[in-house]
């Protein structure tokens, strides 16, 4: 083997833990996170609405919450672009 293929096998294994990994993510693209808490953030303000939803349906909630979590994620997105 030659020095400069060691020197590769070297970097690669001193960058493998996940959370390297993830941080070297959340820094190439940063709208990703933001989506990510976003979608965490829809989906806990949901559940604690759940209780107070009044006459509304359960499936009718759900569905307004998956299409909000979704919107959010997907403007997240576009937004990064």
């Amino acid at each position: 083997m030659s020095s400069g293929q060691e020197s590769v096998f070297s970097e690669y294994e001193t960058d493998t833990s996940q959370t390297s990994k993830l941080l070297r993510k959340f820094k190439e693209t940063p709208f990703v996170p933001i989506g990510m808490a976003g979608f965490a953030a829809v989906v806990g303000y949901g559940l604690y609405r759940l209780k107070h939803r009044g006459d509304m349906k359960m499936s009718l909630h759900l569905i307004h919450m998956r299409v909000a979590a979704q919107g959010f994620v997907v403007g997240a997105i576009t937004c990064g672009m």
